[in-house]
This record gives C-alpha cells, structure tokens and sequence, in this order.
C-alpha cells in the first residue's frame, strides 16, 4: 500500500509494528526531516497511538 494513500480521517489497521491488529482512524499525519511519514491513530475507544504510516492498511 502507497503511503501517499494515508490521509487524515481514513480508517486503518494496523498491519506491522507494536501496534499490530489495531483499528482506528488516522488523526494526524506527519513527515518528519527524515521523510519518514508518521501517524497518530485513534481507536474507537478513544486511546490514541502513534505509528509509521508504511505499518497500515486503509479499510
């Protein structure tokens, strides 16, 4: 999956990373100085986390 597709406001599972299985809505995208594209993902519950873009899947 492209991490251009990664957008704000989308669904997404997590597919790699600590965060493995997790369900949410991606909430804040960001590219660092590196170029590494990270997210902030917050599930329905309302707990949030922060992982690569490149580790989701848009549902």
């Amino acid at each position: 999956m492209a991490v251009d597709s990664i957008i704000n406001g989308i669904d997404c599972r997590v597919i790699a990373g600590t965060h493995k299985g997790k369900v949410g809505k991606v909430e804040d995208r960001h590219v660092s100085k590196t170029g590494a594209v990270t997210i902030t993902v917050r599930q329905a519950d309302g707990n949030r986390f922060k992982t690569l873009a490149k580790n989701v899947d848009p549902i």
